[in-house]
C-alpha cells in the first residue's frame, strides 16, 4: 500500500516546503485539486514548480476539471509536465460540478461529460504523435511514455466510473471506506467488460488534519469554505480524520478493499503535518 499527500490549497507559498518534506519521507505522491472560480493555485503550474523542487515523488492532479480547458493545450501542458518530471506526472481527471467554474471558462456545464470524453480521445491521439486534424499537424512535445501520462478518473456517477474501463488507467475515489468498496467493484466490472488486461489502479482519498487544535481548526475552516457551495460542508467535515488511530484504520480498510494507494488530503497549511503524518504511516 502506497500513501500520498493531498496538498493544502489556501496558501500556495507553503507548497514547496510541503513537497520537500514529503520527498524526504515515506510518501509516494503529492496531489493538488482544481477549481477555476476559487482562491486556489492553478494545479498544472503549481505541480510544475513542485516537480522542479523534487526528484522522486509523483505529482498528481486530484482531479483536474478537464471540460474547463481546451484539449490541445491541455495535451501539450500534460505532456510537457510528464516529460520534464521524468514520467512522475499522474493526470487525474473529472468533470466537476460547480456552475461558476463553467461561467468563468465560458463552457457549457450541461455537456461537460461528453466534452471530456472527446478531450480524452484527442489528447491520447496527440500524445501518440497523430496530427490534430486535417488542417493541423502533430502537437508536441511527446510525453515521457508514448501512451501519455498515467491517467486516473474521478467521479461517482455510472458514466464517470465507466470511463476507467473505456479509457484505461485507474480510479480516484474520494469516498469513505464504508462505501468505497461498491465503487471499486463497479470500476473493476467496467474494466473487465471493456476487455482490459490486468486490473485498474485504485487510488483512495481521505481528508485528514493532524496536529494542535489550531492546525485542525485551520483545516476545518479551509475545507468548510471549499465545500460551502454544496450545502454538505458539515457532512464532509465530520469525515475528517484527526488522530493516528483513525488514519491508520482508514489506510488498513482501504488496503482490505484492494486499493493500491491512499491519498491523505490536508487542508491545513502547517507543513509540520507532513512530518507528523510520516511518523503515523512510516
Amino acid at each position: 500500500m502506497h500513501v500520498g499527500l493531498g496538498l493544502p490549497i489556501s496558501d500556495p507559498t507553503v507548497l514547496l516546503d510541503w513537497a520537500r518534506r514529503a520527498e524526504a519521507g515515506p510518501f509516494s505522491t503529492l496531489g493538488l485539486l482544481d477549481r477555476l472560480a476559487y482562491d486556489n493555485p492553478e494545479p498544472l503550474i503549481a505541480l510544475g514548480m513542485i516537480a522542479g523542487a523534487t526528484t522522486r515523488i509523483k505529482i498528481q492532479t486530484e482531479v483536474l476539471i478537464a471540460p474547463l480547458r481546451e484539449p490541445a493545450l491541455l495535451a501539450k501542458q500534460a505532456a510537457t509536465l510528464d516529460l520534464m518530471s521524468g514520467g512522475r506526472f499522474v493526470l487525474g481527471l473529472g468533470v466537476g460540478g460547480r456552475a461558476d467554474d463553467h461561467v468563468a471558462s465560458a463552457t457549457d456545464m450541461r455537456t461537460r461529460g461528453r466534452r471530456m470524453d472527446e478531450q480524452i480521445a484527442l489528447m491520447r491521439d496527440l500524445w501518440s504523435g497523430k496530427p490534430h486534424s486535417a488542417d493541423c499537424g502533430p502537437i508536441g512535445p511527446a510525453p515521457y511514455r508514448p501512451e501519455g501520462p498515467e491517467t486516473l478518473f474521478g467521479g461517482f456517477q455510472p458514466a464517470a466510473l465507466d470511463r476507467v474501463g473505456r479509457f484505461g488507467g485507474g480510479f480516484l475515489a474520494a469516498a469513505a471506506p464504508s462505501w468505497a468498496g461498491g465503487l471499486f467493484d463497479t470500476v473493476r466490472r467496467s474494466w473487465t467488460a471493456h476487455g482490459r488486461d490486468g486490473a485498474p489502479r485504485i487510488v483512495a482519498q481521505v481528508n485528514v488534519a493532524f496536529g494542535a487544535d489550531e492546525v485542525v481548526a485551520d483545516a476545518r475552516a479551509s475545507m468548510g469554505a471549499y465545500y460551502e457551495f454544496s450545502g454538505r460542508a458539515d457532512y464532509m467535515l465530520a469525515g475528517m480524520l484527526t488522530t493516528p488511530d483513525e488514519i491508520r484504520t482508514a489506510i488498513t480498510q482501504f488496503a482490505d478493499l484492494g486499493a493500491d494507494e491512499v491519498m491523505l488530503y490536508c487542508y491545513g497549511r502547517d507543513a509540520d503535518q507532513v512530518d507528523r503524518l510520516a511518523d503515523v504511516v512510516g
